[in-house]
C-alpha cells in the first residue's frame, strides 16, 4: 500500500459453519435481543456459493458462512477444520483499484484476476493466504 492509500480494518470476520441454523439458534440464544444487535435470516448467495447469516454486533461484524452448493469455497475450508472457525478477514480499502495494483507490486497475489461484487454490493477481492501470513484477506471498497 501507498503510504497515502487509506486502508482501515472494517472489522468484519467471516466464520464457516457446518451447522448454520443451529449456530444462528445459538447465538441468538445468548443475548442477540438487546438493543444494537442484529442477526439476519440466511440469505443465499449461489454466485459467492455460500449462504450467510449477517451479525451486526454494533461495533463489530461477522458473516456466518455455510456452504452452498458442491462447489463452495467454504467446503473445503470445512473438509480441514471439522469444526468450522475464522475462515477470513476483511479489511477496507478507500480505491480497491489502486489497492490492487499496489500489492501486485509487492507480489502479494490475489486468488482471483478479477475485482468481484461481494455480499454487501461492493467492489471486493481475495488476497492469497499465503502471503498474508496464513490468514485469508478480502479487500472491500469503502
Amino acid at each position: 500500500m501507498r503510504p497515502d492509500q487509506d486502508m482501515e480494518s472494517k472489522e468484519t470476520a467471516g466464520l464457516a459453519l457446518e451447522l448454520l441454523e443451529q449456530s444462528v439458534v445459538d447465538l441468538k440464544s445468548v443475548g442477540t435481543d438487546r438493543p444494537g444487535i442484529e442477526v439476519s435470516e440466511a440469505v443465499p448467495l449461489p454466485e459467492h456459493g455460500v449462504s450467510v447469516v449477517f451479525v451486526n454486533l454494533g461495533n463489530t461484524k461477522m458473516e456466518l458462512l455455510h456452504p452452498l452448493g458442491s462447489d463452495s469455497p467454504i467446503t473445503g475450508f470445512l473438509q480441514k477444520n471439522k469444526a468450522g472457525g475464522m475462515h477470513h478477514i476483511c479489511i477496507e480499502v478507500d480505491n480497491i483499484n489502486a489497492a490492487v495494483t499496489d500489492l501486485k507490486k509487492k507480489k502479494i497475489r490475489s486468488l482471483s484476476d478479477e475485482i468481484k461484487i461481494g455480499a454487501h454490493g461492493k467492489p471486493v477481492i481475495f488476497l492469497h493466504p499465503k502471503d498474508c501470513g496464513g490468514v485469508l484477506v478480502e479487500l472491500e471498497q469503502a
